[in-house]
């Protein structure tokens, strides 16, 4: 739906490519009698007015330069992914060729921080551990390129395998075997890092991103995304998970700057996570409850955990009872899909 020629015209040729019926709409009105029955729904950045509400639009089609607008856009339709193009038609071709394809997938958890250092990184790989050692197919995917490289909590920088400078100009359909047989591993799950050094990297466009979270859902049945909290990494990884953790300390200020931040995910089906001590269990459901969050659980506050990852053993921490507790009542949730 879209009253964009340039927008028609793109996904027009897209949708033949692949062999996708395409029905074109401009307004509300002409959407409404297909809207309840189509497949998927393409909505142009140029629309305002929906028809009533009985589903989201699939994807939200741009134009590049567009901006941040377009995923504030997005946030405010219910959108479930948002596509640049010309830049990302490699991308739609794959997911509308999917749309025929029962089977989504892995499925892609988001994990990210309600302020800096609320352990968010900590939590991504001790649920990535435990998952690991219940055999699940586990892949880590670190989500900020500011981040300073997650490989250096799990002390697996020298491990061999791709990190995403490598796959910075990745684009349309990436083997599955081609990805999962090239990636890193450590404690037992496979890991995509950006490097633990101080080079600066190339920058990864969005759609060589999607490319690979489509290869890792076919390989993987578990993905676990640390998305870290600035804006390129929310517009770039959160809008492709199917279920964010939000985790924070209890803290009265955490808890302000986690609202603010819950402002500017997506419309995904989003979960707390408080990280404290045993009194935590007692701040959660309050501080939850003025998010308007469900709370998932606790993340336990271990004395030295914060230098462990400085030195690259948080999987040695990952083995203790109090961390495994914590893991496994998350996994026990995402089974139940209770997220």
């Amino acid at each position: 739906m879209t009253g964009n020629v340039r927008l028609q015209a793109e996904a027009e040729r897209i949708a033949a490519a692949v062999g996708v019926g395409l029905r074109t709409v401009v307004d509300s009105s002409a959407a409404s009698p297909m809207w309840d029955t189509a497949g998927i729904v393409l909505l142009g950045s140029d629309v305002r007015e929906l028809p009533p509400r009985r589903r989201a639009p699939s994807v939200l089609l741009g134009l590049n330069g567009e901006g941040d607008s377009l995923w504030q856009l997005g946030a405010a339709l219910g959108a479930e992914r948002v596509a640049v193009l010309p830049e990302a038609a490699a991308w739609l071709a794959e997911h509308l060729g999917r749309s025929r394809d029962p089977d989504p997938g892995g499925l892609l958890l988001g994990v990210t921080g309600g302020c800096g250092g609320a352990g968010a990184s900590t939590a991504a790989v001790w649920l990535a551990q435990e998952a690991a050692v219940h055999g699940v197919r586990t892949l880590l995917v670190d989500g900020d390129s500011r981040g300073g490289g997650l490989e250096l909590c799990l002390a697996a920088e020298d491990a061999p395998g791709l990190r995403w400078p490598d796959l910075a100009g990745a684009s349309g359909s990436i083997g599955t075997g081609q990805l999962s047989d090239s990636l890193p591993v450590a404690g037992g799950f496979s890991f995509l890092s950006w490097p633990g050094s101080r080079d600066r990297s190339p920058d990864v466009e969005p759609g060589a991103v999607a490319a690979v979270l489509d290869a890792a859902r076919r390989g993987f049945e578990l993905i676990i995304v640390d998305i870290g909290r600035g804006t390129e990494s929310l517009g770039s990884f959160a809008w492709d998970c199917d279920r964010i953790l939000l985790v924070a300390p209890a803290q009265l200020r955490a808890a302000v700057a986690t609202a603010r931040l819950l402002q500017e995910l997506p419309p995904v089906d989003t979960a707390l996570v408080i990280r404290g001590n045993a009194g935590a269990a007692l701040d959660g459901p309050l501080i939850a409850e003025s998010l308007g969050l469900p709370l998932h659980c606790v993340l336990p506050e271990l004395r030295g955990t914060a230098a462990a990852a400085e030195l690259g053993r948080l999987l040695e921490f990952g083995k203790r009872k109090a961390v495994r507790r914590f893991a496994e009542s998350v996994l026990q949730l995402l089974d139940d899909g209770a997220v």
